[in-house]
């Protein structure tokens, strides 16, 4: 250590220069110390720690002046790993990443399990091989997101709200998945991670305040406030399959009245066999809607109008300036958004932007990925930190 440089000044000075190359990229000494506000001495000192700790790594030399050069600094994505997996109804998605985000594995298993142990080994078995792929152990993974259906419960270990994944609710889940996968595991919602994915790669990369809704098989729904996502009080922010469309319920069935029972794609389904079209998929209505058939459409325009109550209810609570919509039902949009801006012309004067999601399937796994990083970078810096 410098004489006169106590520790945590050093250590300080080590995560300026580290955050200015993750943020803006390679750069010389001069060029960090400028963007820093450090001296030239402090920051190459904060480089040799780094780099003597593999944190940082030299990218080559730049031509200054005439006959001179300096060095070029930047990150060394290969001091650390993520793995990032995305539990879906009919596919597991794994990624492996670097520090600096790049993807270095990618593996998508079918979803054949019946049983909550079944899908367990699965997600193991799918880890194990994207992480092989990579050329890595899972010991070498510093850190791991798990995007899935469901609220976590930490204090049961528990995952409510999940009945699309057989046994996906029974009490310790999540300390199961921890043995499986590492105790340094995080289990997030998967429309929480998917908003996140449009937040830092999609269609919300400039938004401060925003929220991301996928409808699909069921509805859920990220939110975002000044670029941290809002879980709610109990995990539960977001939930909008429980928002009380048509209430009261016609019936008595306890779901009767549920947005999502409503509006996702079984409803899609519904809407356009009570039109008298023969259909199995939501996917069919909208493929006969692009057709130009008048049925198909009606039920879209239905759907359009059950979104529309939606949009409007979560306009006047969160006030976003923007909408995203994903999902197989939602990335609908060249359908969707004229007669959605309709409804919502007699429903609210709040109107918010309704863009698609840029993203696609991908975008959960991307907020997985992003997420696991902000994790791992820390993790990897405090390892350095012991070994100094």
């Amino acid at each position: 250590m410098a004489v006169g440089t106590p520790a945590s000044m050093r250590e300080l000075n080590q995560r300026a220069v580290l955050q200015r190359l993750r943020d803006h990229g390679p750069a010389t000494r001069p060029r960090i110390a400028a963007d820093t506000g450090l001296s030239k001495p402090t920051v190459g000192q904060a480089l040799l720690d780094l780099e003597q700790h593999g944190l940082v790594r030299t990218a080559g030399r730049t031509i200054s002046g005439p006959g001179r050069s300096a060095v070029v600094y930047e990150v060394n994505p290969a001091a650390g790993h993520v793995l990032g997996i995305d539990i879906g109804r009919g596919l597991i998605r794994v990624a492996v990443a670097d520090l600096a985000g790049s993807v270095v594995a990618r593996l998508d298993t079918r979803n054949k399990a019946r049983s909550a142990g079944a899908l367990l080994q699965s997600v193991r078995s799918a880890a194990e091989d994207a992480v092989a792929e990579a050329g890595l152990r899972m010991a070498d993974i510093v850190s791991t997101v798990v995007g899935t259906p469901g609220v976590p419960d930490h204090r049961s270990a528990t995952l409510r709200r999940a009945p699309n994944l057989p046994g996906w609710e029974r009490k310790g889940l999540l300390n199961e998945l921890s043995s499986l996968l590492g105790t340094d595991l995080v289990v997030e919602n998967d429309a929480n991670l998917t908003a996140i994915g449009e937040y830092e790669a999609g269609a919300a990369r400039d938004a401060d305040v925003f929220v991301c809704v996928t409808v699909g098989t069921g509805i859920g729904m990220g939110i975002v406030v000044d670029g941290v996502l809002f879980r709610g009080a109990h995990g539960a922010a977001g939930e909008v399959g429980y928002l009380p469309y048509g209430w009261p319920p016609p019936s008595s069935p306890p779901r009767e009245g549920l947005l999502e029972s409503a509006a996702a794609a079984h409803s899609v389904v519904e809407m356009a066999s009570a039109r008298g079209l023969s259909v199995r998929t939501a996917k069919d209505v909208f493929t006969l809607a692009r057709e130009g058939d008048a049925r198909a459409l009606e039920a879209v325009e239905e759907e359009a109008t059950r979104l529309a109550f939606m949009v409007a209810s979560v306009a006047a609570v969160i006030d976003p300036a923007l909408v995203v919509l994903g999902g197989g039902i939602g990335k609908n949009t060249d359908l969707l958004s004229a007669p959605l801006e309709r409804a919502l012309a007699h429903a609210t004067p709040l109107r918010p932007t309704i863009v698609p999601g840029e993203l696609g399937e991908e975008a959960a796994l991307t907020g997985a990925i992003a997420t696991a990083l902000r994790t791992a970078r820390d993790v990897v810096f405090e390892r350095r930190g012991q070994a100094l």
